[in-house]
């Protein structure tokens, strides 16, 4: 039995009572009361599901990016080489969080993994610095422990930078512990007229050499790494695109903790490799996978009960149940009628076979255990499929039928397979025992 997560939404606490609840429960009308009951005890109530996510939340390796930059500085640029997603999505995903900053959080609000703090108007001669300073201040202290960088973002023609340099001494001042990284940006607005794409090294032209030299020299004391950038458009036709990305990744590796600092350094890896999100849906998938074996483990109790057709309603609900929290968990917020859509779409032929499995039960002896087996299995491929299904959501694809199918027909194969290599007893059925011989 696997271990059960501790606020996994009304599961009985003890799987034993479910099994033993049902095997008492009786054709007729104490069968319909019976199984109405167990029915409730797999709704998801919205408190419960904020318990949950309260849950993973607390476990999920989150960084704060504070981007520190005048506008126009290439921050959302450093945004979008981080998750991969496109400008207009980054653009939309920024909400205020304060009169000076803010927020975005990717890839939910649930359940982050990065949360990018932007400065708003920062360097403008109207602006208070040490308003945005304290700003900065008041988030840091509400959640001193989180882990955190900075990012100045500066220009590399731009060198009206003491706004700037006052309030990352302020914020370095309080907690000099928070790594800073200077991310000096585009480049390509300095290269001479005759180069027309990134050199190999840009620091070997002078143009771009002596800037960042002297940058380094403004904010000297105040960073801990220095990068050089270009973040641009696949239109501007420059490549590669996100020129830089690996000198950031292994910064950004090596000044974070090491869960933080592994968590990010995936990332980036599949923004390299042109699958952004892939590796947002396998870490979400592992969180996903926790649930769904707890799940799994009450629908193998569910159908332990040797009545053909009596545990349909209440696998039926304790499987909406787990789908509708998996989409909770990839910030999908669903209705019963909605996850009942979804699970005709990505069950596919698994669906005709659940009428099989509660034939089987007809069988003497190895029916309900034979059954118990294929709803265990198919609830780990109905959630393994799910999981699919929202990580391709959130990566902003569309769902791919295949590919749900492939994982849920594998995953259903491996478990089924492995209950076969250790069959249970065959059931005790009610005939006398042999005689002995004489």
């Amino acid at each position: 039995m696997p271990n059960l997560p501790k606020n996994l939404p009304n599961l009985p606490k003890n799987l034993s009572d479910l099994s033993a609840a049902l095997g008492h429960l009786k054709p007729g009308e104490t069968l319909a009361q019976g199984v109405q009951s167990l029915t409730q005890w797999f709704s998801v109530s919205d408190d419960r599901v904020a318990a949950v996510l309260a849950e993973v939340r607390a476990q999920l390796p989150t960084t704060e990016v504070t981007l520190l930059g005048k506008p126009q500085a290439g921050k959302s640029s450093i945004v979008r080489g981080l998750t991969g997603v496109s400008a207009e999505i980054v653009g939309q995903g920024f909400r205020p969080h304060t009169q000076h900053t803010a927020r975005y959080a990717y890839p939910s609000d649930e359940l982050p993994l990065l949360i990018f703090t932007d400065t708003v108007g920062l360097g403008d001669a109207e602006r208070d610095s040490q308003a945005i300073a304290q700003a900065l201040l008041t988030d840091f202290d509400d959640d001193p422990d989180r882990a955190r960088i900075l990012i100045l973002t500066v220009k590399i023609n731009d060198f009206a930078t003491e706004t700037l340099r006052q309030v990352v001494a302020t914020l370095r001042q309080r907690y000099p512990a928070v790594p800073c990284l200077l991310a000096v940006t585009c480049l390509h607005e300095v290269y001479p007229a005759t180069v027309e794409d990134h050199p190999a090294d840009p620091l070997g032209l002078e143009a771009v050499a002596r800037p960042f030299a002297a940058l380094q020299e403004a904010f000297v004391g105040l960073f801990d790494r220095a990068v050089l950038l270009d973040f641009t458009r696949e239109e501007d036709d420059y490549h590669p695109t996100f020129y830089g990305l690996e000198a950031l990744r292994d910064a950004l590796a090596d000044l974070l903790p090491e869960a933080e600092a592994r968590t990010i350094h995936q990332l980036l890896d599949s923004v390299l490799d042109g699958e952004p999100g892939r590796q947002i849906s396998n870490l979400y998938r592992d969180v996903g996978r926790r649930y769904v074996l707890a799940f799994a483990a009450a629908a193998a109790a569910v159908e332990a009960v040797p009545l053909p057709f009596a545990s349909m309603p209440v696998l039926t609900a304790l499987q909406v149940s787990m789908v509708g929290l998996l989409g909770q968990l990839y910030g999908q917020k669903l209705t019963r009628s909605q996850v009942g859509g979804i699970i005709s779409t990505i069950a596919g032929g698994f669906l005709a076979q659940a009428i099989g499995r509660e034939l089987v039960k007809f069988v003497p002896g190895f029916g309900s255990a034979i059954a118990a087996s294929w709803a265990a299995a198919y609830t780990l491929a109905l959630g393994e499929g799910a999981c699919v299904y929202f990580g391709d959501l959130m990566g902003g694809r569309k769902p791919d039928p295949d590919r749900i199918q492939a994982a849920m027909k594998a995953t259903f194969d491996r478990a089924f397979d492995r209950s076969r290599l250790d069959p249970p007893d065959p059931e005790p059925t009610d005939a006398p025992n042999p005689p002995p011989a004489p």
